[in-house]
């Protein structure tokens, strides 16, 4: 089996608003499919983040360590979530996104974790 990251990503509106938030209804889906990744043993972890702006950015500049508030990109789209997953092929991961964007309306990008070996 190999490992999957599922980012959910929420955009500004037109307006530069932030997205709407989840209905009731679509938590309950949502929370029904987690039990369901889970029941499966695809679920590995999942999380949900804050607004990009209450953010802090670490770089490192001439051998300092300089913090930042806010995102580090500029955007209107921002990483809102994300889920761990397990799955036998990226068929199968495809398959968990589908099912996860159907519910939440947002894009997820599926990306999978570089094999490694554990010696």
């Amino acid at each position: 089996m190999s490992q999957y990251l599922l980012s959910v990503h929420t955009a500004a509106d037109a307006g530069d608003q932030p997205a709407e938030p989840m209905s009731p209804e679509q938590f309950q889906q949502l929370m029904a499919l987690e039990e369901e990744m889970k029941a499966t043993g695809a679920w590995l972890f999942s999380g949900r983040l804050t607004e990009p702006d209450v953010a802090t950015v670490v770089r490192r500049t001439a051998g300092e360590a300089l913090l930042t508030d806010g995102p580090f990109v500029e955007s209107k789209e921002h990483l809102a979530g994300f889920y761990i997953i397990e799955a036998d092929d990226l068929d199968a991961a495809l398959r968990w996104a589908t099912r996860t964007t159907a519910v939440i309306g947002a894009p997820i990008e599926v990306r999978p974790f570089v094999a490694t070996s554990h010696g």
